[in-house]
Protein backbone atom coordinates (compact mmCIF):
# COMPACT_ATOMS: atom_id res chain seq x y z
CA UNK A 1 0.00 0.00 0.00
CA UNK A 2 2.63 2.68 1.16
CA UNK A 3 4.67 1.52 -2.26
CA UNK A 4 1.44 2.14 -4.43
CA UNK A 5 0.66 5.57 -2.56
CA UNK A 6 4.36 6.43 -3.30
CA UNK A 7 4.31 5.68 -6.74
CA UNK A 8 0.90 8.05 -6.95
CA UNK A 9 2.91 10.27 -5.39
CA UNK A 10 5.54 10.46 -8.08
CA UNK A 11 3.50 10.47 -10.55
CA UNK A 12 1.53 13.33 -9.22
CA UNK A 13 4.83 15.48 -8.69
CA UNK A 14 5.98 14.63 -12.73
CA UNK A 15 2.36 15.84 -13.44
CA UNK A 16 2.91 18.94 -11.42
CA UNK A 17 7.02 19.51 -12.76
CA UNK A 18 5.47 18.91 -16.23
CA UNK A 19 2.67 21.63 -16.39
CA UNK A 20 4.93 24.51 -14.99
CA UNK A 21 7.21 23.77 -17.55
CA UNK A 22 4.44 23.38 -20.33
CA UNK A 23 3.10 26.59 -21.53
CA UNK A 24 0.60 27.90 -24.63
CA UNK A 25 2.52 30.62 -25.75
CA UNK A 26 0.48 32.74 -28.45
CA UNK A 27 -0.60 36.17 -28.16
CA UNK A 28 -3.48 36.81 -25.89
CA UNK A 29 -3.25 40.58 -25.00
CA UNK A 30 -6.01 42.23 -22.24
CA UNK A 31 -8.63 44.28 -24.90
CA UNK A 32 -8.34 47.90 -25.01
CA UNK A 33 -5.23 47.86 -22.84
CA UNK A 34 -2.07 50.01 -23.90
CA UNK A 35 1.01 48.25 -23.47
CA UNK A 36 4.53 50.21 -23.71
CA UNK A 37 8.00 49.08 -24.78
CA UNK A 38 11.25 50.95 -25.21
CA UNK A 39 14.00 49.99 -27.68
CA UNK A 40 17.67 50.59 -27.50
CA UNK A 41 20.77 49.64 -29.57
CA UNK A 42 23.73 50.31 -30.46
CA UNK A 43 26.27 49.55 -33.55
CA UNK A 44 29.52 49.67 -34.48
CA UNK A 45 30.46 49.22 -38.73
CA UNK A 46 34.03 49.39 -39.85
CA UNK A 47 34.08 48.96 -43.24
CA UNK A 48 36.84 49.03 -46.01
CA UNK A 49 36.88 51.54 -49.34
CA UNK A 50 40.45 51.27 -51.36
CA UNK A 51 42.46 50.42 -48.59
CA UNK A 52 41.19 53.30 -45.71
CA UNK A 53 39.01 51.77 -42.45
CA UNK A 54 35.82 53.68 -41.75
CA UNK A 55 34.24 53.32 -38.62
CA UNK A 56 30.42 54.22 -38.53
CA UNK A 57 28.97 54.36 -35.05
CA UNK A 58 24.76 54.41 -34.90
CA UNK A 59 22.32 53.89 -31.60
CA UNK A 60 18.89 54.37 -31.58
CA UNK A 61 15.74 54.36 -29.24
CA UNK A 62 12.52 53.63 -29.85
CA UNK A 63 9.56 53.37 -28.00
CA UNK A 64 6.10 51.73 -28.94
CA UNK A 65 2.71 51.68 -27.72
CA UNK A 66 0.07 48.66 -28.99
CA UNK A 67 -3.13 48.35 -28.16
CA UNK A 68 -5.59 45.37 -29.25
CA UNK A 69 -8.62 46.51 -30.11
CA UNK A 70 -10.50 43.71 -32.00
CA UNK A 71 -9.64 39.88 -32.46
CA UNK A 72 -11.07 36.53 -34.77
CA UNK A 73 -10.55 33.49 -34.29
CA UNK A 74 -7.26 33.36 -36.88
CA UNK A 75 -5.83 37.29 -35.88
CA UNK A 76 -6.23 40.16 -33.60
CA UNK A 77 -6.36 44.13 -34.56
CA UNK A 78 -4.17 46.54 -32.87
CA UNK A 79 -3.31 49.88 -32.82
CA UNK A 80 0.36 51.05 -32.83
CA UNK A 81 1.94 53.86 -32.27
CA UNK A 82 5.73 54.78 -32.52
CA UNK A 83 5.85 57.42 -29.98
CA UNK A 84 9.59 57.95 -30.37
CA UNK A 85 12.47 57.44 -32.81
CA UNK A 86 15.58 58.53 -32.50
CA UNK A 87 18.69 57.95 -34.23
CA UNK A 88 22.17 59.33 -33.91
CA UNK A 89 25.08 58.35 -36.38
CA UNK A 90 28.52 59.16 -35.94
CA UNK A 91 30.66 58.85 -39.41
CA UNK A 92 34.27 59.24 -38.92
CA UNK A 93 33.36 62.14 -36.73
CA UNK A 94 30.41 63.94 -38.18
CA UNK A 95 27.23 62.92 -36.26
CA UNK A 96 23.93 63.22 -37.61
CA UNK A 97 21.04 63.26 -35.74
CA UNK A 98 17.01 62.32 -36.33
CA UNK A 99 14.37 62.16 -34.01
CA UNK A 100 10.51 62.55 -33.89
CA UNK A 101 10.67 64.71 -31.17
CA UNK A 102 11.23 67.29 -33.67
CA UNK A 103 8.81 68.47 -36.01
CA UNK A 104 11.41 68.81 -38.46
CA UNK A 105 10.95 70.46 -42.08
CA UNK A 106 10.49 68.76 -45.34
CA UNK A 107 11.97 71.80 -47.10
CA UNK A 108 15.28 72.04 -45.10
CA UNK A 109 18.86 72.04 -46.96
CA UNK A 110 19.93 69.34 -44.34
CA UNK A 111 18.60 65.40 -44.92
CA UNK A 112 18.32 65.48 -40.99
CA UNK A 113 15.94 67.72 -40.78
CA UNK A 114 13.78 66.26 -43.42
CA UNK A 115 13.92 62.91 -42.06
CA UNK A 116 12.87 64.29 -38.21
CA UNK A 117 9.57 65.14 -40.19
CA UNK A 118 8.75 62.26 -41.88
CA UNK A 119 9.75 60.59 -38.08
CA UNK A 120 7.26 63.12 -36.51
CA UNK A 121 4.16 62.64 -38.98
CA UNK A 122 4.64 58.62 -38.18
CA UNK A 123 5.29 59.46 -34.67
CA UNK A 124 1.82 61.63 -34.76
CA UNK A 125 0.16 58.50 -36.58
CA UNK A 126 -1.66 55.37 -35.65
CA UNK A 127 -0.79 52.12 -37.70
CA UNK A 128 -3.72 49.46 -37.73
CA UNK A 129 -2.21 46.19 -38.06
CA UNK A 130 -3.58 42.90 -38.28
CA UNK A 131 -1.41 40.31 -36.52
CA UNK A 132 -1.68 36.62 -35.96
CA UNK A 133 -1.14 34.42 -32.99
CA UNK A 134 2.34 34.05 -33.12
CA UNK A 135 3.15 38.20 -33.28
CA UNK A 136 3.72 37.93 -37.32
CA UNK A 137 1.98 40.88 -38.87
CA UNK A 138 -0.41 39.95 -41.29
CA UNK A 139 -1.35 43.28 -42.74
CA UNK A 140 -1.07 47.15 -41.88
CA UNK A 141 -4.91 48.15 -42.65
CA UNK A 142 -4.32 51.90 -42.93
CA UNK A 143 -1.34 51.85 -45.14
CA UNK A 144 -2.50 53.75 -47.80
CA UNK A 145 -3.69 56.72 -45.80
CA UNK A 146 -0.82 56.61 -43.67
CA UNK A 147 1.62 56.41 -46.76
CA UNK A 148 -0.41 59.50 -48.21
CA UNK A 149 -0.01 61.52 -45.11
CA UNK A 150 3.32 60.89 -44.53
CA UNK A 151 4.51 61.19 -47.81
CA UNK A 152 2.54 64.56 -48.57
CA UNK A 153 5.14 67.76 -49.22
CA UNK A 154 7.55 65.43 -50.41
CA UNK A 155 7.77 67.12 -53.74
CA UNK A 156 8.53 70.24 -52.52
CA UNK A 157 12.52 68.79 -51.33
CA UNK A 158 14.91 71.48 -52.25
CA UNK A 159 18.35 68.99 -52.35
CA UNK A 160 19.02 67.81 -56.04
CA UNK A 161 20.69 65.03 -57.72
CA UNK A 162 21.92 61.73 -56.15
CA UNK A 163 21.01 63.56 -52.51
CA UNK A 164 17.70 63.78 -53.22
CA UNK A 165 17.16 60.68 -54.72
CA UNK A 166 18.79 59.09 -52.47
CA UNK A 167 16.83 60.75 -49.36
CA UNK A 168 13.26 59.85 -51.41
CA UNK A 169 14.27 56.37 -51.72
CA UNK A 170 15.08 56.05 -47.66
CA UNK A 171 11.75 58.05 -46.94
CA UNK A 172 9.62 55.50 -49.14
CA UNK A 173 11.80 52.77 -47.18
CA UNK A 174 10.44 54.31 -44.13
CA UNK A 175 6.66 54.28 -45.13
CA UNK A 176 6.41 50.72 -46.61
CA UNK A 177 4.54 47.78 -46.01
CA UNK A 178 7.72 45.30 -45.25
CA UNK A 179 9.20 48.34 -42.92
CA UNK A 180 6.06 48.99 -40.76
CA UNK A 181 5.42 45.11 -40.48
CA UNK A 182 9.45 44.94 -39.52
CA UNK A 183 9.05 47.68 -37.41
CA UNK A 184 6.27 46.30 -35.22
CA UNK A 185 7.38 42.44 -35.41
CA UNK A 186 10.55 43.64 -33.47
CA UNK A 187 8.03 43.85 -30.17
CA UNK A 188 5.81 40.84 -31.19
CA UNK A 189 7.00 38.11 -33.91
CA UNK A 190 8.69 34.78 -31.81
CA UNK A 191 6.28 32.96 -30.55
CA UNK A 192 5.35 29.34 -31.46
CA UNK A 193 1.32 29.95 -31.23
CA UNK A 194 0.75 26.80 -29.61
CA UNK A 195 1.58 24.46 -26.71
CA UNK A 196 5.45 24.07 -25.89
CA UNK A 197 7.40 22.09 -23.40
CA UNK A 198 10.64 23.07 -21.55
CA UNK A 199 13.68 22.16 -24.15
CA UNK A 200 10.74 22.45 -26.95
CA UNK A 201 11.90 24.86 -30.19
CA UNK A 202 10.38 26.49 -32.88
CA UNK A 203 11.80 28.51 -35.38
CA UNK A 204 10.49 32.46 -37.32
CA UNK A 205 12.00 33.45 -40.16
CA UNK A 206 11.48 36.85 -41.13
CA UNK A 207 12.49 38.89 -44.41
CA UNK A 208 13.27 42.37 -43.34
CA UNK A 209 14.44 45.78 -45.58
CA UNK A 210 17.82 46.93 -43.79
CA UNK A 211 18.62 50.16 -45.41
CA UNK A 212 17.66 49.02 -48.67
CA UNK A 213 19.22 45.18 -48.33
CA UNK A 214 16.92 42.52 -48.78
CA UNK A 215 17.73 40.16 -45.28
CA UNK A 216 16.30 36.97 -44.28
CA UNK A 217 16.58 36.16 -40.35
CA UNK A 218 16.01 32.76 -39.72
CA UNK A 219 15.50 31.73 -35.99
CA UNK A 220 15.19 29.48 -33.78
CA UNK A 221 13.73 29.47 -30.71
CA UNK A 222 14.23 27.36 -27.45
CA UNK A 223 11.64 27.79 -24.16
CA UNK A 224 14.62 26.90 -21.50
CA UNK A 225 11.65 27.05 -18.51
CA UNK A 226 9.08 28.51 -16.56
CA UNK A 227 9.11 30.37 -13.73
CA UNK A 228 5.58 31.87 -12.39
CA UNK A 229 3.90 33.99 -15.04
CA UNK A 230 7.63 34.01 -16.91
CA UNK A 231 8.84 32.18 -19.75
CA UNK A 232 12.44 31.95 -20.52
CA UNK A 233 13.34 31.56 -24.21
CA UNK A 234 16.67 31.63 -25.92
CA UNK A 235 17.35 32.40 -29.18
CA UNK A 236 19.96 32.22 -31.78
CA UNK A 237 19.34 34.13 -35.54
CA UNK A 238 21.31 33.34 -39.03
CA UNK A 239 21.28 36.42 -40.65
CA UNK A 240 21.93 36.69 -44.98
CA UNK A 241 21.23 38.03 -47.77
CA UNK A 242 17.90 37.14 -49.21
CA UNK A 243 17.87 34.58 -51.70
CA UNK A 244 16.30 35.98 -55.32
CA UNK A 245 16.53 39.60 -54.55
CA UNK A 246 18.21 41.41 -56.86
CA UNK A 247 21.05 44.79 -55.91
CA UNK A 248 20.32 47.61 -53.98
CA UNK A 249 20.13 50.78 -56.62
CA UNK A 250 20.09 54.00 -55.31
CA UNK A 251 21.49 57.60 -56.34
CA UNK A 252 22.72 55.75 -59.53
CA UNK A 253 25.00 53.44 -57.52
CA UNK A 254 24.27 49.34 -57.35
CA UNK A 255 25.36 47.44 -54.41
CA UNK A 256 25.30 43.80 -54.04
CA UNK A 257 25.95 42.06 -50.61
CA UNK A 258 24.93 38.25 -52.14
CA UNK A 259 27.77 37.24 -49.11
CA UNK A 260 26.97 39.34 -46.26
CA UNK A 261 26.24 37.07 -43.36
CA UNK A 262 25.57 37.12 -39.73
CA UNK A 263 24.59 35.72 -36.25
CA UNK A 264 22.71 36.80 -33.37
CA UNK A 265 22.15 35.63 -29.69
CA UNK A 266 19.61 36.75 -27.23
CA UNK A 267 18.01 35.90 -24.53
CA UNK A 268 14.20 36.37 -23.77
CA UNK A 269 11.79 36.70 -20.88
CA UNK A 270 8.08 36.80 -22.04
CA UNK A 271 4.86 36.94 -20.10
CA UNK A 272 2.62 33.86 -20.54
CA UNK A 273 -0.31 35.71 -19.92
CA UNK A 274 -0.13 38.43 -22.64
CA UNK A 275 2.64 36.75 -24.86
CA UNK A 276 4.26 39.85 -24.53
CA UNK A 277 7.61 40.27 -23.91
CA UNK A 278 8.86 41.64 -20.56
CA UNK A 279 12.31 41.55 -22.02
CA UNK A 280 15.11 40.74 -24.83
CA UNK A 281 18.54 41.30 -25.00
CA UNK A 282 20.66 40.52 -28.23
CA UNK A 283 24.05 40.40 -29.78
CA UNK A 284 24.40 40.37 -33.27
CA UNK A 285 27.58 39.90 -35.49
CA UNK A 286 27.30 40.44 -39.25
CA UNK A 287 30.80 40.32 -42.08
CA UNK A 288 30.63 40.54 -45.73
CA UNK A 289 31.73 42.15 -48.72
CA UNK A 290 29.72 44.53 -49.99
CA UNK A 291 29.89 45.05 -54.02
CA UNK A 292 29.38 48.69 -54.96
CA UNK A 293 29.85 49.92 -58.70
CA UNK A 294 28.31 53.08 -60.54
CA UNK A 295 29.57 54.94 -64.16
CA UNK A 296 33.26 54.54 -64.12
CA UNK A 297 34.27 52.89 -60.81
CA UNK A 298 33.85 49.27 -59.03
CA UNK A 299 34.88 48.54 -55.68
CA UNK A 300 34.68 45.31 -53.16
CA UNK A 301 33.63 47.18 -49.57
CA UNK A 302 34.38 44.40 -46.60
CA UNK A 303 32.49 45.00 -43.71
CA UNK A 304 32.23 44.14 -40.26
CA UNK A 305 29.17 44.80 -37.86
CA UNK A 306 29.03 44.53 -34.36
CA UNK A 307 25.42 45.12 -32.04
CA UNK A 308 24.13 45.24 -28.76
CA UNK A 309 20.23 45.88 -28.42
CA UNK A 310 17.47 45.59 -25.59
CA UNK A 311 14.04 45.41 -25.51
CA UNK A 312 11.82 46.01 -22.37
CA UNK A 313 8.33 46.51 -21.35
CA UNK A 314 7.50 49.93 -19.28
CA UNK A 315 5.52 49.87 -16.70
Amino acid sequence: MKKLLLSCLIVLFSVSVIAQNSVNLKMNPEKNKVYRFSSASEQTTVQTVNGNQQTIESKSHDAVSIKMIDATAGFMVAEVHFDTLISIINTMGKTITTTSVAEGDIKSSETADIMSCIKNRLSRNAVYAKIDYTGKVLEIVNLKMLSDVIMKDTSSITLTGLVRSGLKTQIESTVSDNTLKTMIETFTHYLPGRQVSAGDNWNVTVRTNSGGMILDIITSYRLDGVKGNSANITAESEIKAAENEGPMVTGGVTITYDNLKGLSKSNMVVDINTGLMIEDKAKTHITGNLGVSGPGFSIQMPMDINGESKVIALQ
